[in-house]
């Protein structure tokens, strides 16, 4: 028994071996980010729907409120309107135009294969969002006033994710063909900073908890980059544009 157990064993690391062999570096950074941040996903959500972080997010929400007027956010009036503007590029028109527009320019260029990862990454992550958010259907903040009208449950966000999703991947796609490190550099930290404003925006306006803004990037990264995987495992081969 321990034999046949021992030999099992040493099949499936033969079978890792071969599998991870000449694997670039990015691909084999992927997987690992794609397995600790999904492993974040699952125990985040646990504690959510056991309602572990129910208190700190009802002290975050309240913390962004004026303590004796929780229809008001703390700042200046001008930030609430920036909270305004930030919340839409994580918003289904904004992302469906990035989107279309993105695609035109690769069909013009006749960059059909990364096209078609552009379309099927994003189209199906607005998917995936709105299905996870009818399967948890989490109520959303109820104790102060919403700066923004909302149509859906709350977990998880959905901005968040979107602006993961579509943000992330745009920048995985844009980033090869740019020659300098430097640039590559630039444009993955815009796309991680467009993420990450949207998603605090969405708690500062009161639809959203903190943890719905964690598990909608947790679930828009991992989407994103095991998009990526696929499409390099189906087409190793870069378009030229």
């Amino acid at each position: 028994m321990k034999t046949a157990s021992k030999r099992f064993f040493q099949q499936r690391y033969l079978q890792l071996v071969r599998f991870l062999r000449g694997r670039e570096p990015t691909v084999l950074l992927g997987l690992l980010v794609v397995v600790l941040v999904a492993w974040g996903f699952i125990e985040l959500t646990d504690e959510v729907i056991e309602g572990s972080t129910d208190s700190f997010d009802r002290w975050a929400v309240r913390s962004l409120r004026d303590a004796n007027d929780l229809a008001n956010p703390i700042g200046p009036t001008w930030l609430e309107e920036a909270g305004r503007d930030l919340t839409a590029l994580g918003g289904i028109a904004v992302m469906l135009i990035a989107i279309a527009s993105t695609a035109g320019f690769l069909a013009i260029n006749r960059a059909y294969r990364t096209m078609a990862v552009l379309l099927v990454s994003t189209l199906s992550g607005i998917g995936a969002s709105l299905l996870m958010k009818s399967l948890f259907a989490r109520p959303r903040p109820d104790f102060v006033p919403h700066l923004s009208h909302v149509y859906t449950s709350s977990f998880p966000s959905g901005h968040s994710m979107m602006a993961a999703v579509v943000y992330l991947t745009l920048a995985v796609l844009i980033s090869p063909i740019l020659r300098h490190f430097w640039l590559r550099f630039y444009v993955i930290a815009v796309a991680v900073g467009l993420t990450v404003l949207v998603g605090i925006s969405r708690v500062y306006m009161g639809v959203h908890y903190p943890t719905d803004v964690l598990a909608g990037w947790s679930a828009g990264l991992v989407w994103a980059i095991t998009c990526w995987l696929i499409a390099k495992g189906v087409n190793p081969k870069r378009e030229s544009m």
